[in-house]
């Protein structure tokens, strides 16, 4: 896809996360990395409903700006997914309520922070850690995603939100609406003892769809590895 072509695509991707009230006002941020190894990125401040394609920052492989309005402030945690995660492609950040309302419970696992509700939250959200609460665009921030080791390509911001990297925008965009409705769907069920996946269900899903949970993951089982 050539830059122009993705530079429409953040736009409609964009417009279509804030038209369904996935992240509100001028919250949430979209990169993509191109092969020189800059990056596309969403502006500071800009709605994702509202963006111009020829606005669109334009970033060096050192996170130097290019051309386009001033970046995002949160470049730090953007960065530290690319570098941590070499696969990744796309990123988006988002403020969507049900997961940032996961994010502040009292019995979140780190490792884990959702349960194997369904097949599609395994097969497109996968594991999700939770990251404690830091200021945002602490640079910080990028430390705690450095430390992950890449094990996970989706990650809750303690009372923030999510972030989810992807192979490509449409994926990384596709894993942030599962992550979201999965959340939905725990707050729905809380406290009601919903039957979940069972072990063997989620390792006929990785098997079968070649998936990876990491190994520390309280779900993996046979055939997970790290990823």
């Amino acid at each position: 896809m050539s830059e122009s072509d993705l530079r429409e695509a953040i736009c409609r991707f964009g417009r279509s996360l804030f038209e369904r009230g996935l992240t509100p006002g001028s919250s949430g941020n979209i990169s993509v990395r191109l092969d020189d190894g800059g990056w596309l990125v969403t502006p500071t401040n800009a709605s994702l409903g509202f963006l111009d394609p020829a606005r669109i920052s334009r970033l060096d492989r050192d996170g130097r700006l290019l051309s386009g309005d001033p970046p995002t402030k949160e470049i730090p945690l953007h960065g530290a997914l690319y570098d941590s995660r070499n696969t990744a492609r796309a990123i988006v950040h988002l403020h969507s309520t049900h997961a940032v309302a996961v994010s502040m419970l009292p019995e979140i696992d780190p490792r884990a922070v959702l349960p194997p509700l369904t097949a599609y939250g395994v097969m497109r959200a996968g594991a999700v850690a939770l990251v404690p609460y830091y200021r945002p665009g602490d640079p910080a921030v990028a430390d705690a995603i450095r430390g992950l080791a890449g094990a996970y390509s989706s990650v809750l911001l303690a009372n923030h939100g999510p972030v989810v990297a992807g192979d490509t925008l449409e994926a990384a965009v596709f894993a942030t609406e599962e992550l979201e409705e999965t959340a939905k769907l725990y707050l729905l069920l809380r406290n009601l003892n919903p039957r979940q996946l069972t072990p063997a269900q989620v390792a006929d899903l990785v098997t079968h769809f070649g998936l990876t949970l990491p190994e520390h993951h309280p779900h993996a089982g046979s055939g997970c590895g790290t990823g």
